[in-house]
C-alpha cells in the first residue's frame, strides 16, 4: 500500500473498502515467561472467536514491565528486570505461531548485543511485520533501556500500520511521522501508570488516566488514523496501571474502550471509509503549511507539497536494526 501523502490519493487504485475487528487489551503480565505466553494464547484464541483481525497487546506483554519509576533494585541488576529477548528469538517465534492469521502486536525487553530497548513487535502466521523501540523515555526509564531513534510504518495483511509504545504518544511528532508515512492503523503499547504525586483512590478520576484517554483521542483526530491503545492492568511492584484500552475512530470518538479493569475492547471499522470520512472535508495532513512552522517541528516528515504527491514513495525500512547508540543504557539482561 502506497503512502498517504494527506490528500486521500494514494500512488495506486484506493484500496477496497474492509472491515476489520480490531481488539485492544487490559490485561497484567509478569516477568515469567512461559505464563505470559499462555495468557497471550487465551487472549489470542477469545479474539479468533469474535473473528479479530488485529490484537495489540501490551508494552512489556511478553515477560512485563518495570516495578518502579525511576527503575532501581531488581530493575537494575544484571539479570533482573524483564528477561530480554532476542529479536529473532524463539518467543517471538512462538508469539507469530500464536497469532497464525491474525496480526497481533507485542511488546517486550529487546536484547541487540550489549544493548536494550524497550521494543514492540507486530507478528502474523508468515513472521514478522514491523518493528519498535520507544523512542521517549519516562521517569529515569533510561536507566534501563537505551532509545529508539525512529518511527518506522509497515505494510500488514490489513493495510499499512505503524507502532509507538506508552510515552511515545504524548509528543504529537511520533503520530504525525507515521501518518506522514502513510499509517492508517496506529498501535500505541502501553505500561500507563497512575499518579503517584496525586494519587486518586479510584482510578476513574485519576489524572494520569485523563491524560492516557486525552492523548489517545487526539492523536487519533489529529492524523485522522485509527488509533488502537493497549495497555496494562492492575498493580505490578510500586506501578499502579490505569488500563482503559481502546479502539478510537478517525474523528477521535471511541469506538470501544475496556474501562479501568483487565479485558479487550473490539470494534469493527472499514479503515478506508473512516479515513475518507475523516479527511474529506478538513484534511489535517494535506493542510498543514510547512513554510510557517519551526524548522524542528518538521522533522518528524515533509510537509505536504501538491506538485510531489503523485510521486511513488521511497522505499522504507522495515526495521531500525543494526544502528548502534553511542552509549549504552546498562548490560542486556
Amino acid at each position: 500500500m502506497s503512502a498517504d501523502r494527506g490528500d486521500g490519493a494514494r500512488g495506486g487504485p484506493e484500496p477496497a473498502s474492509r472491515a476489520v475487528t480490531i481488539a485492544a487489551v487490559t490485561a497484567p503480565f509478569t516477568r515469567d515467561l512461559d505464563e505470559c505466553l499462555a495468557a497471550i494464547s487465551r487472549l489470542v484464541d477469545g479474539a479468533r472467536r469474535r473473528g479479530v483481525d488485529l490484537l495489540v497487546l501490551p508494552e512489556g506483554a511478553l515477560g512485563g514491565y518495570l516495578r518502579a519509576l525511576p527503575p532501581r533494585g531488581d530493575d537494575l541488576a544484571p539479570r533482573g528486570g524483564p528477561p530480554a529477548l532476542d529479536p529473532d528469538g524463539p518467543e517471538i517465534t512462538r508469539l507469530a505461531a500464536i497469532a497464525g492469521d491474525m496480526v497481533v502486536c507485542a511488546g517486550y525487553a529487546e536484547r541487540d548485543g550489549r544493548y536494550r530497548y524497550n521494543s514492540a513487535v507486530c507478528v502474523h502466521g508468515d513472521g514478522v511485520l514491523g518493528r519498535h523501540r520507544k523512542v521517549h523515555q519516562p521517569l529515569g526509564e533510561s536507566l534501563a533501556y537505551e532509545a529508539g531513534r525512529s518511527f518506522t510504518a509497515f505494510d500488514s495483511p490489513l493495510g499499512r500500520m505503524g507502532m509507538m509504545i506508552c510515552y511515545d504518544k504524548a509528543f504529537p511528532e511520533s503520530g504525525r511521522s507515521l501518518a506522514l508515512a502513510g499509517a492508517d492503523i496506529i498501535a500505541c503499547l502501553s505500561a500507563w501508570p497512575a499518579s503517584r504525586t496525586h494519587a486518586a483512590d479510584d482510578l476513574a478520576a485519576d489524572r494520569w488516566r485523563h491524560r492516557f484517554d486525552l492523548y489517545d483521542q487526539v492523536r487519533a483526530l489529529e492524523n485522522q488514523v485509527v488509533w488502537v491503545s493497549s495497555n496494562q492492568a492492575g498493580t505490578f511492584g510500586s506501578l499502579r496501571f490505569v488500563g482503559n484500552a481502546k479502539i478510537v475512530h478517525p474523528d477521535g470518538s471511541v469506538l470501544a474502550s475496556t474501562g479501568t479493569g483487565a479485558g479487550t475492547a473490539v470494534a469493527t471499522v472499514d479503515v478506508t471509509a473512516a479515513l475518507r470520512a475523516a479527511r474529506s472535508g478538513l484534511n489535517h495532513l494535506r493542510d498543514r503549511r510547512g513554510p510557517s512552522y519551526e524548522k524542528q517541528c518538521l522533522l518528524a516528515g515533509e510537509p505536504y507539497d501538491p506538485r510531489r504527491a503523485a510521486r511513488p514513495a521511497a522505499p522504507r525500512p522495515t526495521a531500525e536494526h543494526g544502528s548502534r547508540p553511542s552509549q549504552p543504557a546498562g548490560p542486556a539482561h
